[in-house]
Parts: structure tokens; C-alpha cells; sequence
């Protein structure tokens, strides 16, 4: 029997709106996911601890406050600095458009916008990965 994936949730930045990634955070439990939600408010190093502590498989960002292209690179380097490339990361909230291929080609794995299913989220984070060393 394998181990359930371990994911870290978090809202980086000053936004104050959790209600999504709560129910995010929900149904990847309700999937049998370990589901460690870091909270609101949170630094882009302080979500890079909890990552490491917390031997994390996947982080999840949510963002509604427009800051993504400053805090999502920050979050991306600073876990390869602390050599966590191995962890997938996946940005949900209000992304426009354009900025959706910039955050893949930086390394983040997918975005879900509004009105994303949680059977879509689920579905991506079950279906199997290649991992970085």
C-alpha cells in the first residue's frame, strides 16, 4: 500500500480570501490525500519551510491578489535553492491568461483558474508524474 500524497496548501502574499483553497483543501483530503493547509498571509520562504518539513509531493498556491508574477518566481526559487524541485507546484486563483505560459515555463505544473472542477484538480495531482532528482 502506498503512502497518500502528501500536499502543502497555502495563500502567499497579503491576499485575505481562503475560501476556495479551503475547499480545495477538502476534497483532496476527502480523495485520501494528506493535506497540510499553511494558511493565509504566508511568506514566499515561510511556504518553503513547510514544503521541507512537511516532506511535501506538491505545493499549492492560491492567489487572487494580482501579485503572482512576483511571488510565484520567488516560491519557485527559493525551493530550488533549498533543492525541493523534486515537489510539483500548482497556482489556482485569478491568473490572467497570458501569464499562464510564463508560470509553466518557470516550472509550475499546472494552473486552475475559477470555475475549475475539483474532479480536474484531482484528477491532475492522481495521474502519475516523472519526478526531478
Amino acid at each position: 500500500m502506498s503512502q497518500p500524497q502528501r500536499v502543502v496548501l497555502a495563500k502567499v502574499g497579503l491576499d485575505g480570501h481562503d475560501r476556495g483553497i479551503k475547499v480545495v483543501a477538502r476534497a483532496l483530503r476527502d480523495a485520501g490525500m494528506h493535506v497540510i493547509y499553511a494558511g493565509l498571509w504566508q511568506t514566499p520562504e515561510a511556504v518553503v519551510r513547510t514544503v521541507a518539513d512537511e516532506d511535501a509531493d506538491w505545493l499549492g498556491l492560491s492567489l487572487l491578489s494580482g501579485a503572482h508574477m512576483t511571488l510565484v518566481p520567488r516560491v519557485l526559487e527559493l525551493m530550488k535553492e533549498a533543492h525541493l524541485q523534486h515537489v510539483g507546484v500548482i497556482v489556482g486563483g485569478i491568473i490572467p491568461e497570458a501569464d499562464v505560459p510564463k508560470l509553466l515555463e518557470m516550472g509550475v505544473a499546472k494552473t486552475f483558474g475559477p470555475g475549475t472542477s475539483l474532479d480536474e484538480i484531482l484528477a491532475f495531482l492522481q495521474k502519475p508524474r516523472e519526478r526531478t532528482p
